[in-house]
C-alpha cells in the first residue's frame, strides 16, 4: 500500500505562506506528503519555499512544464492565481497526476469545465480546497438544513470583509506578492467565492442568475499608491428554487478591526432561521496590540507546534482521499462523490464569472458606485460550453 504522495508545487506565493506551509510541514497530514519540487516564476518565492522544504537547486523550477517533465510525482498542487489554474492543472492531469487547487476551481466556467473533463478523461482526481466546507459550523448547518428542519430557503445574507491591509499595496509587509492584485481582482474572486460556496454546500441549490453592485471609495484614496479597484461588492444570487442571497464582500475594514476577516451569515427559511455566527470563533483577547478575535477553528497553533483547524483539515483530507485512490482503497461511491459539479466547485465558478461579468457591464449610479445588470447563468453556460454541457450541469 502506498504510504506517501510525491507532491510538486506549482506556485509558492501568499497562499502557501499563509496556509499551506503549515499543512505540508507542521500538520497531522505532513506524514502523507513528500515534497519533491517547486515551480514558480518568482525567484524569491521559489527559493523561499525551496529553502523551507530543503529542496536542491535542481528541483526548483521557473517553468511548471519542466517540473512535470523531469520529476516523478503522484500529484501537484496548483497555487497560481485563479485565472491561471487551468493550463497547469490540465497538463498535470494528462500526465497522470492528481491535482489540488485552492478555491475557486477557476475564474471561468470554460476553464473549470476543461479541468473537470480532463480529470474524468484521464481517471485522476481533481480536488478543490474550499476549506470553509470543513468549518464545523458550516457542516452542522448543512446537515440540519438538508434534514428539512428549517423548511425552504427564502433568502440569505452573508458577509466577509477583510482589513484594509489585505488590499493595500502601501502596507508593509505587503499581503499579496503582486502590488496590483487588488486592482486586477475584485473581492468577488477572493472572498465571494468562499461564502457563495459555503451557502450552496448548505442548501444544495443551483444558481441561475447573478447581479453585482461595486463600491470604490476607499481604495482609490490610498496613498502614495492608490488602487483602482472595489472596496466592496454586493453579489445577488437567484437560485433555481427562487431563493435569493446577497453575498457582501470587501477589503476596506479599518486595520484596527478585531479580526483580519469580519464575517457571518444568516439563512431565512419558511420554517425557521439559521444564524451561523461565523464572526465569533471562540477566542477574544485584549493585548498590547489591541482587542483581537482569534479564530482557532480555522488555524490553531498548538503548543507542540502542530497546526490544526479546518483550514488545514480540509486540504489534508483531500490528500488522504488521493492516497486512498492510489492505494486502491477508495470506494466507488466515495470516488463518485468527488466528481459532482458541487464538489468540484463548478457552480461557485459560475457565480464568480457571472458576478464579474455583471460588474464589468455595470453603469455608474453615483460617485464610486457601479451597478451591474443581471447575468443569466443558464445562458452563460450554453454560450460558453454548449447545450450538452448545460444539461450535464443541470442548467438546461
Amino acid at each position: 500500500m502506498k504510504k506517501k504522495i510525491r507532491l510538486g508545487l506549482i506556485g509558492a506565493g501568499s497562499v502557501v505562506r499563509e496556509i499551506y506551509q503549515h499543512l505540508y510541514f507542521r500538520s497531522q497530514y505532513s506524514e502523507l506528503l513528500e515534497i519533491c519540487a517547486v515551480a514558480d516564476p518568482n525567484e524569491e518565492c521559489r527559493n523561499w519555499f525551496g529553502d523551507l522544504a530543503g529542496l536542491p537547486a535542481s528541483r526548483r523550477y521557473a517553468d511548471y512544464r519542466e517540473l512535470l517533465d523531469q520529476v516523478e510525482l503522484d500529484a501537484v498542487q496548483v497555487n497560481t492565481p485563479d485565472h491561471l489554474h487551468a493550463a497547469p492543472t490540465v497538463a498535470a492531469l494528462k500526465a497522470g497526476l492528481d491535482v489540488v487547487v485552492p478555491k475557486p476551481t477557476a475564474a471561468t466556467v470554460k476553464d473549470a469545465h476543461a479541468m473537470i473533463q480532463a480529470a474524468r478523461e484521464h481517471g485522476r482526481i481533481l480536488a478543490v480546497d474550499f476549506h470553509k466546507r470543513e468549518d464545523p459550523r458550516i457542516k452542522e448547518a448543512e446537515a440540519r438544513y438538508q434534514s428539512g428542519r428549517y423548511g425552504t430557503l427564502q433568502a440569505a445574507v452573508f458577509y466577509m470583509l477583510d482589513k484594509l491591509f489585505v488590499a493595500d499595496p502601501n502596507h508593509t509587509p505587503r499581503f499579496f506578492a503582486s502590488p496590483d492584485f487588488a486592482a486586477r481582482n475584485t473581492p468577488i474572486s477572493f472572498l465571494t467565492v468562499h461564502m457563495a460556496d459555503a451557502l450552496m454546500k448548505i442548501v444544495n441549490l443551483i444558481p441561475v442568475q447573478v447581479r453585482a453592485i461595486g463600491y470604490a471609495h476607499k481604495l482609490p484614496s490610498l496613498k502614495p499608491q492608490p488602487v483602482h479597484g472595489y472596496d466592496l461588492v454586493d453579489t445577488e444570487i437567484l437560485f433555481d428554487s427562487g431563493a435569493v442571497a446577497h453575498i457582501l464582500t470587501g477589503w476596506a475594514v479599518p486595520n484596527t478591526a478585531w479580526s483580519t476577516t469580519v464575517q457571518s451569515g444568516r439563512l431565512i427559511c419558511s420554517d425557521g432561521l439559521l444564524d451561523l455566527g461565523l464572526d465569533t470563533p471562540g477566542l477574544l483577547e485584549i493585548h498590547a496590540d489591541g482587542v483581537l478575535q482569534v479564530n482557532p477553528l480555522f488555524r490553531n497553533f498548538e503548543k507542540d507546534q502542530t497546526v490544526t483547524g479546518y483550514g488545514i483539515t480540509h486540504p489534508g483530507r483531500l490528500y488522504r482521499q488521493m492516497l486512498a485512490s492510489r492505494s486502491g482503497t477508495l470506494s466507488a461511491a466515495e470516488r463518485e462523490s468527488l466528481f459532482t459539479p458541487m464538489a468540484l466547485g463548478f457552480y461557485t465558478t459560475l457565480v464568480l464569472e457571472g458576478a464579474e461579468r455583471s460588474l464589468a457591464a455595470g453603469k455608474s449610479a453615483a460617485a464610486g458606485v457601479t451597478v451591474g445588470p443581471a447575468t443569466d447563468l443558464r445562458e452563460l453556460v450554453v454560450q460558453q460550453l454548449g447545450k450538452g454541457a448545460a444539461r450535464e450541469y443541470g442548467l438546461a
